[in-house]
């Protein structure tokens, strides 16, 4: 029944007009137990980073570079996480897991551009880290909020222009069959050995894309944090290095759980062939970190906590 909906006639050849994703599992009764699992992980990631949101919004003592940075890495959260999840917990109930070409690019695009964002942000907040840290002096200077607008506006430009050019550049592509996407979702490693004609362009934008900002932000954080110990290390009494490592503890974390995620699932030979690993893997950095990130910046976060007491406090009265 797919496969006659799943192309259409074009002179001599056919070309694809419906993708088949394979989901997680074909089994009924785990993607039964799926369901309601990750549907209460989807909720989860929506309230804890749209409160998160709210609450640096309402909260003046929030109002600091920091807690700029951390609202628009929940707003990248919440559109990577609600890029994936509705489509793939309505795929959960159904027999056929078939995807629209069109819808399939745009789940892609919008993937591509919440992903670059946040390995890009996630550099630029390593970097206001370091500022913090080793020049705190000057630090309202250096990352006084027009520049800090400026930051998250590059990124967000620079993500959505490389992921319209990765987008075009395999969509763009002639898909004659096989129609089938072995993984939850619209991937580039995934689309790209379905196509009939000459991907090496494709493939070039994409691995530049990947040197680019993948490798690139992750450097930048890592020199960030070089240069964060060497400041650490300078310093003469103990408690303040106790308290400027606790300061970019939770980042580091964050910073550990998506690289680490990422590299490993598309540095490596043979990403277009998807094992049960790879697709556990990606539902960690698409659909988990999402929702563990504000935990991760809140749990020992005492000014989050302490103004969580102070919009409780205004609320009651």
């Amino acid at each position: 029944m797919v496969s006659s909906r799943s192309s259409r006639w074009n002179g001599n050849h056919s070309s694809v007009t419906i993708f088949i994703l394979l989901g997680l599992s074909d089994e009924t009764e785990l993607q039964l137990i799926l369901f309601p699992i990750f549907l209460g992980i989807y909720i989860v990631t929506l309230t804890w980073n749209l409160g998160l949101i709210l609450l640096i919004r309402v909260d003046s003592h929030l109002h600091t570079p920091m807690y700029f940075f951390l609202s628009f890495l929940a707003f990248i959260d919440v559109s990577f996480s609600s890029s994936i999840s509705p489509r793939m917990l309505a795929d959960f109930l159904k027999d056929e897991k078939t995807i629209s070409f069109l819808d399939c690019a745009i789940q892609y695009f919008v993937f591509t551009w919440m992903g670059i964002s946040e390995c890009c942000l996630l550099a630029v907040m390593a970097i206001d880290r370091y500022v913090a840290i080793g020049k705190p002096l000057q630090y309202s200077v250096i990352m006084s909020p027009a520049i800090c607008g400026r930051m998250v506006a590059g990124v967000s430009t620079t993500a959505f222009l490389s992921s319209l050019a990765q987008t075009i550049s395999c969509f763009n592509l002639y898909y004659c069959g096989p129609n089938i996407i072995q993984h939850f979702f619209c991937d580039f490693p995934q689309i790209i050995p379905l196509s009939c004609s000459n991907s090496f362009i494709s493939e070039t934008v994409l691995l530049l894309a990947a040197i680019f900002f993948v490798f690139g932000s992750f450097l930048v954080t890592l020199l960030s944090y070089g240069f964060i110990v060497a400041s650490i290390l300078k310093m003469s009494s103990g408690k303040a290095s106790i308290k400027a490592f606790n300061t970019c503890a939770s980042h580091l974390a964050a910073v550990t759980l998506f690289f680490s995620t990422v590299l490993s699932v598309y540095m490596r030979p043979n990403s277009a062939k998807v094992t049960e690993q790879d697709k556990v893997l990606s539902v960690f950095y698409a659909i988990l970190i999402p929702m563990l990130n504000p935990l991760i910046y809140s749990l020992r976060n005492k000014e989050i906590k302490e103004a969580i007491k102070r919009t409780v406090k205004k609320a009651k009265y």
